[in-house]
């Protein structure tokens, strides 16, 4: 199940302001594109990077090219180079997505907030 888009979600940024929404596309693909994602992990951390709350938005254009909005849980993170790399690889490997264009953001900063019931059960915080 996909989980509600958060109302806090960064405005488009370089590599995703070209890609103008489809719904219907978004709509069909958003699921197994998130389900290719939470197969992506940091790894510093057991949890993958959607229920971590890292994945801020993800569209589909007509075309199929899909855009990703993601942070990262600290600037100076040691993941930072090669997170986006894994994310884009995995969604451009999705059936219906022609490519993908994944932009890293520091606003809204990530915070614990952001974690899913999931991931909080799976790091022990409850």
């Amino acid at each position: 199940m996909v989980p509600p888009d958060r109302p806090d979600t960064p405005a488009s940024t370089s590599e995703t302001a070209s890609i103008v929404r489809d719904d219907a596309k978004t709509e069909a693909l958003k699921p197994l594109i998130v389900e290719a994602i939470s197969t992506v992990f940091d790894p510093e951390i057991p949890v993958n990077i959607y229920e971590l709350g890292l994945i801020y938005d993800v569209v589909v254009d007509a075309s199929g090219v899909a855009g990703v909005r993601m942070t990262l849980t600290a600037p100076g993170c040691p993941a930072a180079q090669s997170l986006p790399v894994e994310v884009a690889s995995k969604v451009r490997a999705v059936p219906g997505v022609t490519d993908a264009r994944v932009d890293v953001v520091w606003e809204p900063a990530w915070t614990k907030d952001r974690m899913s019931d999931v991931a909080k059960l799976q790091l022990g915080m409850w």
